[in-house]
């Protein structure tokens, strides 16, 4: 991965893209042909992997409250998320096929029908957010394999940001790259980088993504490239997750809360 110091001053230059998707979330609910407000429902059960949310005027939160159950309690310990994803898919109960395995000895819990709904393959992809402070949180987007061939996994991350990671004065180092998962054509390729002001106001977070290459942007200024990329279709991971750490869960406070105003896709023109 080549960093913004190595890297020209660069700005976004939108006017190369088409507007494909301009997801501002203004609907009564989400739109089903778009969203399962689901956490990889396959590792679980549906009252564990369902999202909490909310939707109004500014746009989407993710929310987790003190009473939330655990993900996947047998899989993932206390870990607890608020995830909409843009695809499912799955074998039998009782098989191993699914979705981002993500550990060994995986077994299907819920059984998912294919649905390939926002998927995404090239061009631009960028989300405004402003993430969860709680020293527990983690909020991110993330672009992963339908896996419809299972080596069809790696995983583009257009941000990562920890509560923990984050400066009273807002200051922030945001996680992005590449991860391969089980595709053998990448290799991992992720860091840590700066963004300039307070994360806490909001900011945006874009991947160009081509053929063997792509770049990524914070708040329309190169932040990073890398010299790869995934070569087959993506489904977006919109999620707020509450890392378990050991120390006890006070319920004052929550509800931990991730704001995101939009999400957007642009094709090259």
């Amino acid at each position: 991965m080549r960093l913004a110091p190595d890297l020209p001053a660069e700005r976004l230059d939108r006017s190369r893209f088409e507007l494909v998707v301009d997801e501002r979330f203004t609907g009564h609910d989400l739109d089903p042909a778009r969203w399962v407000p689901h956490y990889l429902p396959q590792w679980s059960t549906p009252d564990r992997s369902a999202a909490r949310y909310g939707l109004g005027p500014e746009g989407l939160t993710l929310r987790i409250d003190h009473d939330q159950p655990a993900w996947s309690p047998e899989y993932d310990g206390e870990l607890r998320v608020s995830n909409l994803q843009t695809g499912v898919r799955s074998g039998p109960v009782g098989s191993g096929s699914g979705q981002h395995p993500f550990r060994e000895g995986l077994v299907v819990r819920t059984a998912q029908p294919e649905r390939r709904l926002w998927l995404t393959h090239y061009g631009l992809i960028e989300v405004h957010l402003r993430p969860s402070t709680h020293p527990r949180a983690l909020t991110a987007l993330w672009l992963i394999g339908f896996e419809h061939e299972p080596e069809q996994s790696g995983e583009l991350c257009i941000v990562e940001l920890f509560g923990r990671d984050i400066d009273p004065d807002g200051g922030a180092r945001v996680g992005l790259g590449i991860h391969p998962f089980g595709d053998p054509s990448l290799r991992d390729d992720f860091v840590q980088v700066p963004a300039a002001g307070d994360v806490r106001a909001g900011r945006t977070y874009s991947v160009e993504w081509m053929p063997g290459a792509a770049r990524f942007f914070i708040d329309d200024a190169l932040a990073a490239e890398a010299d790869q990329s995934p070569a087959y279709p993506l489904q977006l991971m919109l999620n707020l997750y509450e890392l378990p750490d050991g120390t006890p869960r006070d319920p004052a406070d929550y509800p931990l809360e991730a704001h995101v105003p939009w999400v957007r896709e642009w094709r090259a023109r």
